[in-house]
């Protein structure tokens, strides 16, 4: 009777399900005292909701005494589900306070209901996996099923029916392939964690024991063995095995069916259920093409060959020429380098740009920042840095790029960190308690597998990888190189009982044994960059033509151990990259002056071909621009769309750091009140005169800067530094420095003044006068002569300085003239216009990045005020500083943004949008339709 009330359980949890949830969604929207009218049915399905939490429960601890299920995963499905019981009614009985007037708000009901809709969510999901298995979810985003070879075990059967007798070693083959069906289908409810019916088909001992109901294989006869039996039930039979839609295929059965007969030989070897690439890597042999000088395209033709596909033309100047340029250092080309590229009649023209491109250092490290960034998971604020349990690794990635320092060293000082570069494998230390999986020595151990390995750590740092041949034990060895203690083995959080000892991932590539923690990350280091380690080589490579050309030589990037399209090719790059000392510009150039990178992109109606098994290269696929370029190409052709970045190359003479009148309130400091400040700063020349001295100032909100009580300028925006030449308006002694700065806004906020002043004297000598704490200021109204030397000051303050993290560091702010006014976006911290395009937050590794659109940013495209403010300050500057006529601008602009001449009948159109006398609506509306056309968005 026990049983049969506990088999209701999958009837009744779902109720707790629906009521619930829906009762969330429901008390949703009556947030702010609207749609009054639910709150009798949301009170009613809380109620009922609870309840039949409470039943489910009840019954799930019925079936699970009386069924035949067992482990890890069982145990922590039920203690959830318990837990969701006893949170539903508290929030019932907090409801039902509310109710009665004994608590005066909705709110601790609210939290108790968010709260016991997040256990449900847990619980459903633990119980899903109990139902269809572990890798329900998973089996859908890694393709499982396609990565499986039916045909290889097939053919395994054939060749062994052909023989008499047999050998250890294809015993051996028999076992394992035998061993890979039971991972494959039987796995999900007979394995360490799931043991359903006591039975455990994970290993040896496991198989022999047999479950509940006793042996399930006699050695030597399969026709008295219990396994044979069910395996080959009808599909339609109760007790046929495995359940759920997965019967075996007549092949499989056939294989079982031999392993018994053949005595349940047991290989002593791991079993590699998954694909695996080999570790070692060879440089293959180029194959012969007289037409052909590039390595690359050597490979490249030979697989055309194989493929039946005839080499297309290479594209026209305008589009390599573009392409290169963003691709290498992020840019659009000028009109002026397009025009002088094009007139170039040098056959090796192509492969100097490349060179040229290369060299131009800084632009190159700015835009290929972004990608090691995402790689590392390195960004400028986020999780992790307010509470100091993140660190940043920019200046040492910044310059490790600038240097384009070898790669086997990158990965050495990453791995063996410098206090530089340690933040890329101490990870972030999230607040509170957190799984172990998700520990700092794990989470090094999975960023090392999945930025330099390519392969996923994160399945087996809870339970035996369902996507990979990885073990927990693998995962754990690994991680335990970063620990400064014993590291338990815990399945699925459950502690396990046994400790873990330091290991690679692949240990035959040595020991990373040793008594600290310094030791074995020294070792590791060694280890991981040895030229026998062909994965990590393979990965960086794979992951430069991806980012080149569109698609990896292997996808998705993070599964190396995937078959790549073409394997002599992949082998080759990153053996010649190997050779080259592990320079990435190297493998950059081999690609990019390759016939195969110049080929014309190849677009695709149905974008899941790219992630196929089945993908045929034929060239380049178009790509989106990403975040950063869009960024700055907007930022080259309409006006900047970031003035100041939070990292800078280039370090100043003097301080960023701004001042503003010091606010004290409950005898602490606090933001800057809306309103009028003004300030004073006193600086002597000891009669030497200035023969030259220039000013730079920033003042967020506003200001009016006056020289020795004479007005020189007013500005009401930080981003816009003022720069001033003042050396006729010095005095050769005392001079006085005074600014009325302006705090906008209703509320306190932000405000700070920054200065500059740099004076160089007849006699040579060089004074800096800058915003300091030395200046003065009041919030009182003072009298007309304040900004004059005579006015005493006595009874003004000091000012405070507020630092400069609320304005980054200004590109403009300096003595020299900028290269570019505005701020590249990769040095510029996250942003919601550049969230919205797809920069990533990088608190986990970011490989890739979305290939489509997004609703939301169609929605930030087409009607974002922040894009829309960049826009109109586009269209101000257009209409200011070209005094064209419309076909002219049409002309100009087409140069800028698409590095060609429009044609008659584009001219035509925006002469028409324009008009006669071009307004600035107008001119924004056409800078809009410019930058969202395919040909701006798109590299082809």
């Amino acid at each position: 009777m026990e049983l049969f009330i506990g088999r209701l359980h999958p009837l009744m949890v779902h109720f707790p399900i629906g009521l619930l949830v829906v009762a969330f969604i429901l008390e949703l929207l009556t947030v702010g005292g609207k749609r009054a009218g639910l709150r009798q049915g949301i009170n009613w399905m809380v109620m009922l909701g609870a309840a039949s939490a409470v039943a489910s429960a009840i019954l799930g601890w019925f079936l699970g005494t009386y069924n035949d299920y067992q482990g890890t995963l069982v145990q922590s499905h039920q203690n959830w589900g318990i837990t969701t019981a006893a949170t539903a009614v508290a929030c019932a009985v907090l409801l039902r306070f509310t109710e009665k007037g004994t608590l005066s708000s909705l709110i601790p009901y609210r939290m108790a209901l968010f709260i016991t809709v997040s256990f449900l969510t847990i619980a459903s999901h633990l119980g899903a996996s109990l139902t269809h298995g572990e890798d329900f979810l998973t089996e859908v985003f890694y393709q499982q099923e396609d990565s499986y070879d039916h045909q290889g075990s097939a053919d395994l059967l054939a060749e062994l029916n052909q023989m008499d007798s047999y050998s250890e070693m294809h015993l051996e083959r028999l076992n394992l392939e035998v061993r890979a069906i039971f991972a494959r289908n039987c796995y999900q409810c007979h394995s360490e964690n799931k043991q359903k019916g006591e039975l455990i088909l994970e290993h040896k001992r496991g198989v022999y024991q047999g479950g509940e109901s006793g042996e399930i294989i006699v050695a030597g006869s399969s026709a008295n063995s219990e396994l044979y039996r069910r395996v080959s039930l009808p599909a339609d039979h109760d007790e046929v095995m495995p359940k759920k839609g997965k019967v075996l295929k007549d092949h499989q059965i056939a294989l079982i069916k031999l392993w018994i007969d053949q005595g349940a030989y047991w290989a002593d070897r791991a079993l590699q259920v998954f694909p695996e690439a080999p570790l070692a890597l060879a440089k293959p042999a180029l194959p012969e093409s007289p037409s052909l000088g590039h390595p690359v395209d050597k490979l490249v033709d030979s697989y055309f060959s194989n493929n039946r596909i005839n080499w297309p033309h290479v594209v026209d100047d305008q589009t390599f020429i573009r392409r290169a340029y963003l691709d290498i250092i992020g840019l659009l080309p000028t009109p002026e380098q397009v025009a002088d590229f094009r007139m170039d009649q040098e056959k090796d023209k192509r492969e100097k740009l490349v060179d040229q491109l290369l060299n131009d250092h800084h632009n190159y490290t700015q835009h290929w920042l972004s990608f090691w960034n995402d790689l590392l998971r390195n960004d400028y604020s986020g999780t992790g840095f307010i509470t100091g349990g993140r660190k940043q690794i920019t200046d040492w990635l910044y310059h490790s790029l600038l240097d384009n320092k070898p790669y086997d060293l990158m990965v050495q000082e990453l791995v063996n960190p410098t206090a530089d570069s340690e933040g890329f494998i101490k990870g972030i230390k999230w607040r509170g308690v957190v799984n172990s999986s998700q520990s700092p020595e794990m989470q090094a151990a999975q960023n090392i597998s999945q930025s330099l390995m390519g392969m996923n750590l994160k399945c087996a740092s809870c339970h035996n990888s369902f996507v990979s041949n990885l073990t927990l034990e693998q995962a754990y060895g690994f991680a335990a190189i970063f620990a400064d203690s014993a590291l338990e083995l815990n399945r699925c959080d459950q502690p396990l009982g046994k400790f873990a000892k330091p290991a690679f991932l692949y240990s035959e590539l040595g020991s990373v044994e040793a008594d600290s923690i310094r030791g074995r990350l020294e070792k590791l280091s060694q280890v991981i960059t040895k030229p026998e380690n062909g994965r990590l080589y393979r990965t960086v490579t794979n992951r430069v033509w991806k980012k080149l050309l569109g698609r990896g030589l292997v996808e998705p990037v993070d599964e190396m151990d995937q078959p790549p399209w073409d394997a002599a090719l992949l082998d080759w790059l990153a053996a010649d990259f190997r050779e080259s000392g592990y320079d990435l510009k190297h493998l950059i150039k081999i690609i990019i002056t390759s016939r195969a990178y110049q080929l014309p992109a190849v677009g695709y109606d149905d974008v899941a071909k790219l992630a196929s098994g089945k993908y045929v290269f034929e060239g380049p696929v178009p790509r989106r621009l990403t975040a950063e370029q869009f960024t700055d190409a907007l930022s080259q052709i309409a006006a900047p769309v970031y003035y100041a970045t939070a990292y800078s190359p280039v370090q100043e003479e003097f301080s960023t750091s701004r001042i503003w009148h010091r606010e004290i309130k409950f005898d602490r400091d606090v933001l800057p009140e809306p309103g009028e400040r003004y300030f004073r700063y006193v600086f002597d020349l000891k009669n030497q005169p200035a023969s030259q001295a220039s000013l730079l100032l920033s003042v967020d909100h506003s200001f009016e800067l006056f020289l020795n009580g004479e007005s020189l300028a007013q500005g009401n925006d930080w981003r816009k530094v003022s720069k001033l030449e003042i050396a006729d308006r010095l005095n050769p002694e005392k001079n006085i420095i005074a600014i009325k700065g302006v705090n906008e806004g209703s509320i306190a906020n932000p405000a700070g003044i920054l200065l500059a002043l740099r004076i160089i004297q007849q006699n040579g000598d060089t004074l800096l006068v800058t915003s300091n704490t030395d200046w003065k200021s009041t919030d009182k109204s003072p009298p007309p002569e304040w900004m004059t030397l005579n006015f005493e000051d006595d009874n003004w303050s000091k000012v405070r300085n507020y630092g400069s993290k609320h304005w980054d560091r200004l590109v403009t702010l300096s003595f020299q003239e900028s290269e570019r006014p505005f701020a590249r976006a990769s040095l510029v911290r996250q942003h919601p216009f550049m969230k919205a395009l797809g920069r990533p937050s990088r608190e986990n590794v970011a490989t890739t990045r979305a290939d489509q659109a997004t609703l939301l940013q169609a929605l930030e495209l087409t009607n974002g005020a922040y894009f829309n403010e960049v826009l109109k300050d586009g269209a101000e500057r257009w209409l200011s500083q070209n005094n064209l006529e419309n076909e002219e601008l049409a002309e100009s602009l087409y140069l800028k943004a698409f590095g060609r001449v429009p044609s008659k009948k584009e001219i035509k159109t925006v002469t028409q949008t324009l008009g006669e006398q071009p307004s600035k609506e107008a001119m924004q509306d056409l800078l809009w339709a410019m930058v969202l056309s395919p040909e701006f968005q798109f590299i082809y």
